[in-house]
């Protein structure tokens, strides 16, 4: 399965030679609501079809179309799904995205990608990953404030102890004897080697410092995603003195993983991170609003998008459910409002999102609820 995260930063949404095939649909985990997901994705299909057969003569389509059918057949694929799906297709590409959240049905043909839904999944400010972690072993977890799932951890991230020091773990080389049993009151004792429990000691240090480095290196630096620690109290003193990830927040959880469900895990890490979440959102929108009562900020669609591709834009924030069909000219950045079942046109929001991150600035996709403006935009200016 495709990573969004990577996919994103290696550019791989932006560069698109049309037609750019885009589809998204909501889907569901569990038999027997998830029996219609492969029914909506033909249908949706279906519309892409329809909309190519607007430009193009039905022989040149099928190329486009083929790895859609051949994953609506793909029986295993709708077996494993989760809350969204999105599917992206071009000439010699093809990525599908399982999402941790549901999205509107969309089926768009358009000269580039309709990247708005992921964009708001890539820098929703409720996205974290969480770290369970124990002197032997690691457990990773992504999700946001609805929905939590245990993660493979990328290759060249070690998984264990033994996978991390290898050869150089001084455990291997000794045994361990419990009087009295772990977990009824005792601590184990350590034999071989002189009996120095500093030793243990030391190989639980370098296998922190093993893992912190492998998390920031191939999860945190990539998603620059808040990172939270899920340990016994008296790991989270070592491992924060070892770390240099910039993304571990301050607060953690002083258990691990194991001891919960999912679920509870998810509702643990959520109390943790709510107040940051709604907070970045208050800034964001305070910000504007200054920005704006000094000419420095607007939410007239037509003088953003001149704004926009201008260069002049900053940050700009856009409301996650809405869409508005039509072309932006990337010249002079006047609008054509249309139909988005034109091959060519697209959700004028969305191709402001990607234009201003073209042009180094900043994309923020805010919930409606927590929107400063009703017209579905905000932009804050360089100058």
């Amino acid at each position: 399965m495709n990573s969004i995260n990577q996919d994103y930063t290696a550019g791989v949404l932006e560069a698109c030679e049309p037609p750019c095939l885009s589809l998204y649909q909501p889907t569901h985990r569990h038999h027997p609501e998830n029996q219609q997901d492969p029914i909506r994705f033909r249908n949706l299909v279906k519309a892409l079809k329809e909309s190519l057969l607007r430009k193009y003569l039905a022989y040149d389509i099928q190329p486009f179309l083929d790895p859609f059918l051949a994953l609506a057949e793909d029986r295993d694929f709708w077996n494993h799904t989760l809350d969204g799906l999105a599917v992206l297709g071009a000439r010699g590409r093809f990525r599908v995205y399982k999402l941790q959240r549901p999205v509107a049905e969309l089926a768009i043909v358009a000269d580039s990608f309709h990247t708005k839904p992921l964009m708001y999944i890539l820098q929703s400010a409720d996205r974290y990953q969480v770290l369970g972690l124990n002197r032997k072993e690691i457990r990773l977890f992504e999700g946001n404030r609805y929905t939590l799932d245990e993660i493979e951890p990328a290759q060249g991230v070690p998984k264990t102890i033994t996978e991390a020091l290898g050869e150089e773990l001084y455990e291997s080389h000794q045994t361990v004897a419990s009087y009295g049993g772990v977990g009824q009151g005792h601590s184990p004792m350590y034999h071989g080697h002189g009996g120095k429990a500093s030793k243990v000691d030391i190989d639980t240090e370098r296998f922190f410092r093993s893992i912190d480095r492998a998390i920031m290196e191939h999860h945190s630096r990539p998603s620059a995603l808040p990172l939270i620690l899920a340990t016994l109290p008296e790991h989270h003193q070592l491992f924060r003195q070892v770390s240099h990830n910039p993304y571990l927040i301050d607060e953690g959880l002083d258990i691990q993983p194991d001891a919960l469900s999912i679920d509870e895990l998810r509702q643990r890490t959520w109390q943790v991170l709510e107040p940051r979440y709604l907070a970045r959102l208050a800034a964001l929108g305070e910000e504007f609003r200054s920005a704006r009562s000094k000419g420095a900020g607007h939410d007239e669609l037509g003088h953003v998008a001149k704004a926009v591709v201008g260069g002049r834009v900053s940050k700009l924030l856009i409301e996650a459910d809405r869409e508005i069909p039509g072309k932006i000219n990337a010249a002079t950045g006047d609008i054509k409002f249309d139909d988005l079942a034109d091959p060519e046109v697209d959700d004028v929001l969305d191709d402001l999102g990607t234009l201003t991150l073209k042009m180094g600035g900043q994309v923020f996709i805010v919930p409606s609820e927590r929107m400063p403006t009703e017209t579905g935009i905000a932009a804050i200016y360089r100058y």
